[in-house]
């Protein structure tokens, strides 16, 4: 259903002109798998030639731009040996200089006697000029065709720049001219061209200057994704609250068992969240709710609440983790109050036996079993639910729209209830997440201690291992988090492994080991023995980041902290002080540090708020690293950066709302350019939502 003149951009990059099978596998791993990925992928520097000296003139180090007469070649006696073509004008010699390059060809490209224009940057060698691999070689009549300044492109292994600047190119020449979306008048007060012309500009830059963000070119295609991203929120918010909902309303009963089963009190944001949640599953739309919360403020028992007011109304409700270990977590923490509420709860997961499987499916299908927590493996075919009626989304950033889709058709008109650990700046809500509502826990359970942040250089990690032992000797249990599994030739980060095998010999039948790469049954094993007391020194790479709740775990050890990021760092920092003991997290760095590792280090030490470290993350880093959107359900921005395009931001979502107010189904003249806008930037799902109402 893509409009017809978008389909020369939505081809694959193999239908460029000189882009074959081995090229194209490279450009798509670089940009993406159709020609409009590689507009998307814009210059982050330039190359200027207009430096146009005699070769006396020409100053080394520069990027110069000389007309040559080809008067020699030297081939090398030995294959190590550079190829060498001297060339000269009236004011001296220059060699052209190529390794490992073929004979034939060079001699086609520099024939003697010829005059050719070359341009690269100017070397000396034994006091001579010289140009290592000249960037250009044409004859006189192409000269016109150089470019004077030259975009410079992100590459990718394999993959050199002139093949990707001619696909650029040819993707530029294939772009139609396509129907204005933007209203008029603010297009005139912006001082914006049209689409096309900003595309090329921001192509074809003529300084440093124009590379950035701010300039108008830049801001008239960031303005463009926003707008596309904050009417396509609309569309399917609109969609989801005028879709045929159902009323749940549960009496209280099993929520007051499991509450009074509870060891805690609930924090009054707990308590305001159920209550926004009970009431959006009572009325009679759709619930699109997202409740943030903090590390340890306790949204698992928020999310058990609103399931069991699912249960209360004769309905059922499932939970979906990113990974197993999550689900196994939140399973963990739900059964004991499940079962003091009398509610049948099952944990599917990729890993449970034949028998087990067909047993949780049968409960699940004839609706004896109310509550199921699970991975992916929820939204299989098998799992048939008899009346599902709420779906609760956890770290609902990892997973992609279509599988949040799937596991809501498994009942009618099911509410759905979105958790992330990760505090969300208020940038990002607008652009990611303006089709949810949001409740926020901002408070952790009461008796939970501050926890002791220091940073420590790596120079010193003898002294923390003999710290380490004394407070094992104490009793304490110990998580040390490691960037890599095993060791690497390519970098000198601390491995998993090698960590485990030092602390394993210091300490003897102390210390397990968990990571992402080890079969589950063993993963299970050592989370078990660190969670039971029997190992008191968990190493681990980053995936005990989220759901790991182990409250006699005091101690956590973070090797290299300065290659984390600000989020991630706050996300393992939660994994202790969950108990009513003092808690340290020490932060190990390797020197020098960056500007960028410092600031976070500092900021890491100086607060524990989420949302502050959220917000200076998002400085730090820009809005694609820090969501990851490229392995997650979220739209990448590719042309806009949140950390600098705030304003235009909410001017998108001011004339999103004006537009969808004025022409719901987009069917005026304007509406049919925005339609073209929303499947260029492939919001084909809002469309969707379009057709179906």
């Amino acid at each position: 259903m893509r409009p017809p003149i978008l389909n020369p951009l939505f081809a694959a990059p193999t239908a460029l002109p000189g882009i074959g099978d081995k090229l194209g596998r490279l450009v798509t791993k670089l940009t993406g798998p159709h020609v409009v990925d590689l507009l998307w992928h814009l210059p982050y520097g330039v190359v200027d030639r207009r430096y146009a000296p005699t070769i006396a003139e020409a100053r080394p180090g520069s990027v110069a731009t000389i007309t040559v007469t080809v008067r020699e070649h030297a081939a090398p006696r030995t294959p190590r040996q550079p190829y060498r073509v001297w060339c000269e004008d009236d004011t001296g010699s220059l060699s052209l200089v190529f390794f490992h390059s073929r004979t034939a060809w060079i001699q086609g490209l520099l024939p003697i006697g010829q005059q050719r224009v070359v341009s690269g940057r100017i070397e000396l060698y034994n006091g001579q000029p010289q140009i290592t691999h000249p960037d250009h070689v044409v004859t006189l009549a192409e000269r016109d065709k150089l470019a004077r300044v030259e975009p410079v492109y992100g590459l990718t292994g394999g993959l050199s720049p002139r093949p990707l600047g001619k696909a650029i190119e040819a993707a530029l020449e294939r772009t139609p001219a396509l129907p204005e979306w933007l209203d008029p008048a603010w297009q005139k007060r912006q001082g914006w061209t049209d689409w096309l012309t900003a595309l090329k500009a921001a192509h074809h830059p003529q300084s440093e200057e124009e590379l950035h963000k701010s300039t108008p070119a830049r801001q008239r295609l960031a303005f463009d994704e926003l707008l596309a991203s904050q009417l396509a929120i609309i569309l399917v918010r609109n969609h989801t609250r005028t879709a045929q909902g159902r009323s749940v309303r549960g009496d209280g009963r099993l929520r007051a068992k499991v509450t009074a089963a509870l060891p805690f009190t609930l924090t009054s944001s707990q308590q305001a969240a159920v209550g926004e949640i009970v009431a959006d599953m009572a009325a009679p739309q759709r619930m699109a709710r997202l409740l943030q919360g903090d590390v340890g403020s306790g949204k698992t028992i928020v999310a058990l609440l609103a399931m069991l007011n699912a249960v209360e109304a004769g309905a059922q409700a499932a939970l979906m983790a990113p990974t197993e270990l999550l689900a196994r977590q939140h399973h963990a923490t739900m059964a004991p109050l499940a079962e003091a509420a009398g509610v049948r709860l099952a944990l599917l997961t990729g890993r449970d036996t034949a028998k087990r499987k067909r047993e949780m499916l049968a409960g699940i299908e004839d609706g004896s079993v109310s509550l199921v927590v699970g991975t992916h493996a929820l939204v299989q075919d098998d799992v048939v639910f008899r009346d599902l009626a709420l779906t609760v989304i956890d770290e609902q950033h990892r997973f992609g729209v279509e599988q949040r889709l799937a596991l809501a058709a498994k009942g009618a008109a099911v509410d759905l209830l979105a958790m992330t650990a990760t505090p969300i700046p208020r940038t990002l809500m607008l652009a990611f997440y303006g089709d949810l509502d949001t409740s926020k826990l901002t408070e952790k359970p009461a008796g939970r201690k501050p926890i002791d942040t220091r940073t420590i250089g790596l120079d010193r990690l003898d002294e923390v291992v003999a710290g380490i032992g004394r407070r094992l000797a104490a009793g304490a249990r110990v998580y040390w988090v490691c960037p890599l599994i095993a060791e690497s030739e390519i970098s000198d980060l601390a491995a998993a492994e090698e960590r485990h095998a030092l602390l394993a010999r210091q300490f003897p039948g102390k210390v397990a080991l968990v990571h992402g790469q080890m079969k589950g049954a063993e993963r299970d094993a050592a989370m078990a023995a660190f969670v039971e007391g029997r190992a008191q020194i968990l190493v681990a790479t980053t995936v005990i980041e989220v759901g790991v709740d182990v409250p006699a775990a005091t101690i956590m050890v973070i090797e290299h902290a300065e290659r984390f990021g600000l989020a991630q760092l706050h996300q393992l920092r939660g994994r202790v002080g969950r108990g009513s003991e003092a808690s340290t997290c020490l932060l190990l760095y390797a020197t020098p540090l960056g500007e960028t590792a410092r600031a976070r280090l500092a900021i890491m030490r100086e607060t524990e708020d989420g949302f502050r470290i959220a917000e200076e993350d998002l400085k730090l880093r820009g809005a694609g690293e820090l969501l990851g959107t490229r392995q997650s359900g979220l739209p990448e921005m590719r042309l806009a950066d949140l950390s600098l395009h705030g304003e235009l931001l909410q001017a998108a979502r001011d004339d999103a709302r004006l537009i969808v107010e004025r022409d719901p189904t987009l069917a005026s003249p304007r509406g049919e350019a925005l339609r073209i806008l929303l499947y260029l930037f492939a919001r084909d799902a809002a469309v969707r939502t379009l057709r179906s109402g």
